[in-house]
């Protein structure tokens, strides 16, 4: 994982499963410690994520929520999108094509 090039955004990448969930869930946690009125994930280099991996981006919504801020999601991928679409996620996240588009939004 690297560090956000935009002091919102985390960039993840690869396959979030049960061995990855903690750490992202420590970098979200670390994020919403600083209330950004906006918190944007991008996954537009995640290839896979699991139900741990879900868990993690609804707490973190519920977090972000919490204060007042907004969660989106961003960069979907095509192998990805049917994760969401399955578990219905996909109509309770704020999800767009990329992170320049999350950013843009008010």
């Amino acid at each position: 994982m690297t560090l956000p090039a935009e002091p919102n955004v985390l960039p993840l990448e690869g396959e979030i499963d049960l061995h990855v969930s903690p750490r992202v869930a420590e970098s979200l946690a670390a994020m919403v410690a600083r209330k950004p009125p906006r918190l944007v994930v991008d996954l537009s280099r995640v290839s896979y994520i699991d139900s741990s991996g879900l868990a993690v981006l609804i707490e973190g919504m519920q977090n972000v929520e919490e204060y007042g801020g907004k969660f989106i999601l961003a960069g979907l991928q095509e192998n990805v999108r049917p994760i969401f679409e399955i578990a219905r996620l996909d109509q309770v996240f704020i999800i767009f094509p990329h992170v320049d588009a999350a950013l843009a939004a008010t």
